[in-house]
């Protein structure tokens, strides 16, 4: 078993809101997420079977570095409370979860794919946490997802004109697409900036 690191920290890139006039103080946002992050044996085996599928299809692909199980994605926030955000965080409680990454498929589905992913496999346990960190966020502000929670591993998001064939056959004869399990005991919050994310 591989146990994920804990804990909410801050440093990173901060990126100006767009559209505020200059101030003697001026504010500023980051663009954060919270996720559970994946060990470096299942972003290993991901990698392989990316480096065979990635040519057969001209995609948005996502580097292996940022792929995560996100939890709750927060959008831009104020620098200036941060620690507001931080402390609601906090009050989230999370015991060890089992997860499996496994399977390969499209959403929305496979004759009209705009995200191409790997399945997250998890007790209710992983939902229950999605859900106490949506509210505990939604009480400082954060807007609430009008869409349910269905836990995955983006790989790559899908141009308009991409033909997907060569790329369907090759999943259908893999020899399997189990990629790793683990054990979460906690989530953490990161920092989109640049095209990367990073572990805050």
């Amino acid at each position: 078993m591989v146990h994920c690191g804990a804990g909410f920290s801050l440093r990173g890139i901060l990126v100006p809101l767009a559209g505020k006039r200059a101030e003697a103080r001026p504010t500023f946002a980051m663009r954060l997420f919270t996720a559970i992050e994946i060990p470096d044996e299942v972003r290993s085996a991901l990698r392989a079977v990316l480096a065979y599928l990635r040519p057969l299809a001209n995609l948005r692909w996502s580097p292996v570095e940022n792929l995560h199980i996100t939890t709750k994605f927060i959008g831009e926030w104020p620098e200036a409370r941060v620690a507001e955000l931080r402390s609601a965080l906090r009050q989230v409680a999370m015991a060890p979860i089992e997860i499996a990454i496994r399977g390969l498929g499209w959403f929305p589905n496979q004759k009209r794919p705009r995200v191409f992913y790997a399945g997250v496999e998890s007790p209710p346990e992983l939902g229950a946490l999605a859900v106490a960190t949506e509210r505990a966020l939604a009480s400082i502000g954060v807007p609430v997802e009008d869409r349910p929670y269905r836990p995955h591993l983006t790989l790559a998001r899908v141009k308009d004109t991409a033909p997907l064939n060569a790329l369907n056959n090759a999943i259908a004869n893999l020899p399997g697409t189990g990629f790793g399990s683990f054990r979460a005991v906690s989530q953490h919050l990161y920092l989109s900036a640049g095209g990367k994310y990073s572990l805050l």
